[in-house]
């Protein structure tokens, strides 16, 4: 199987690319756990994020966003001190900070999913890279979801983390069109 550049670096990121990357996602709490993901993985890389996914699931009380939502300065501090995430006080705080948003999201809008999917008209945008070179680290649709977020009280949500969500979300389908999963991804 072709698979993208980037994921063959270990099983992890392979899986990741084979069954994750650029399906269609529509429940809240996977877009909770790619929002936290996401950010943290600012000026780092994904296999670095992926390899301690597990730990942030646990830190982040199974990035269940009501949880996190509520977490104080005690628990902020409890996480600088857990080594198995990445233990950088600002993305910690932004985290806390994007579950509070995100909660103001649901409620305004019934789910999450339904706010996001308005940046894509609801339908995963089916993207022709020829070659990972091709591909933009932002677009209209990332700048527009970006400002979006911010104006709701989210941190660490630039175009370019936004761009890097999307396929995380299924919103967009960057496999180049070699790759077997290009045309399968919007399937699942």
């Amino acid at each position: 199987m072709q698979r993208c550049e980037w994921c063959e670096s270990s099983d992890l990121m392979r899986a990741y690319h084979d069954e994750e990357w650029g399906v269609p996602l529509h429940d809240d709490r996977k877009h909770f756990e790619f929002l936290v993901l996401d950010a943290f993985q600012a000026g780092l890389s994904w296999s670095t994020i992926l390899n301690k996914r597990e730990h942030f699931r646990r830190a982040f009380a199974g990035f269940d966003p009501e949880r996190v939502a509520r977490y104080t300065r005690r628990s902020v501090a409890r996480l600088l001190a857990d080594a198995g995430i990445v233990r950088n006080r600002q993305k910690i705080e932004a985290t806390v900070a994007n579950a509070r948003a995100f909660l103001g999201v649901q409620e305004r809008h019934g789910t999450f999913d339904r706010f996001i999917w308005g940046f894509v008209d609801g339908a995963p945008r089916r993207n022709h890279w020829r070659s990972p070179g091709r591909i933009p680290a932002t677009t209209r649709d990332s700048d527009g979801m970006s400002g979006a977020l911010r104006e709701r009280g989210f941190r660490f949500v630039g175009s370019t983390i936004c761009y890097a969500s999307m396929p995380a979300w299924g919103l967009g389908n960057d496999h180049v069109l070699a790759v077997v999963r290009h045309a399968g991804a919007a399937r699942g």
